[in-house]
């Protein structure tokens, strides 16, 4: 009788935890990103790629006289060249904790929550006394987005360019999965120093009008798993502990067994 009910106990721990399943709260990432207000801002703030804090800038200052810009561009030496002598490579410029970047001949000047245009326009404007009619070329050098969730390729991608949509950038990630949740995705944003969630509808014709469907520097990107691929997870999890703990249990229990006899 003892034995039975040993038996018996064994079995039932065993059918709860096998009916136990993981739960969305388990599962799916940013469950407390609530809607923070992206609707109140100006579609072009927003959707503008603006320079933030730890960017590094390309700048490339020419004229018709390439003595006379030289002056305004970093260099640095690089190996050998083809005639053995050194080669030279720009230097990006790194946007520092006071949002600053430190330009030759100008000294410090304020690129924080500038555009790439707006920097163009303000750097032609001081450079008017150094130069005649300067031609200067920007780019943002770390310009990356990363997706999460249910995609095919999550990871973080390097942007050619100056701008993305978010169709373009889950285009690198390979596209959702089929258990990827495609009215709800999730975008995570630096927005003037701080974190600012939104999220999009992308079986909308509408998504296009959305604050975030274009992507700036640094944006996270989160398909969140729908209910199909969350039940899924509890049966792969339950399905390993159910083979553990049966394994315990068919062994511990043929030894009660054997010890009996």
């Amino acid at each position: 009788m003892i034995l039975r009910k040993i038996v018996f106990y064994r079995l039932a721990v065993f059918a709860i935890v096998l009916s136990s399943c993981a739960s969305k709260q388990d599962v799916v990432y940013f469950q407390n990103a609530a809607q923070q207000g992206l609707e109140t801002i100006v579609r072009d703030d927003i959707a503008t790629t603006r320079f933030k804090i730890d960017d590094l800038i390309s700048i490339y200052v020419s004229t018709l006289d390439p003595e006379a810009s030289a002056s305004f561009n970093l260099f640095k030496g690089r190996g050998s060249g083809s005639g053995g002598g050194q080669m030279l490579e720009q230097v990006d410029y790194l946007v520092d904790n006071n949002g600053e970047i430190d330009f030759p001949v100008l000294g410090k000047i304020k690129v924080l929550g500038l555009s790439p245009e707006e920097l163009r326009v303000n750097l032609t404007n001081d450079l008017k006394d150094y130069l005649k009619d300067p031609i200067i070329n920007i780019r943002l050098q770390n310009f990356t987005v990363t997706v999460l969730g249910e995609v095919n390729r999550p990871g973080t991608y390097q942007v050619n360019g100056e701008q993305i949509t978010i169709l373009e950038a889950l285009g690198l990630a390979g596209d959702l999965t089929i258990k990827g949740m495609r009215k709800n995705v999730l975008v995570i944003r630096d927005f003037e120093g701080a974190k600012i969630y939104d999220r999009i509808d992308l079986t909308s014709k509408k998504a296009s009008e959305s604050n975030i469907y274009y992507l700036t520097q640094n944006d996270v990107v989160y398909v969140e798993p729908n209910k199909s691929a969350i039940t899924s997870s509890a049966l792969d999890n339950r399905a390993t502990i159910a083979v553990s703990i049966a394994s315990v249990l068919i062994t511990s229990t043929v030894i009660l067994l054997s010890r009996n006899n």
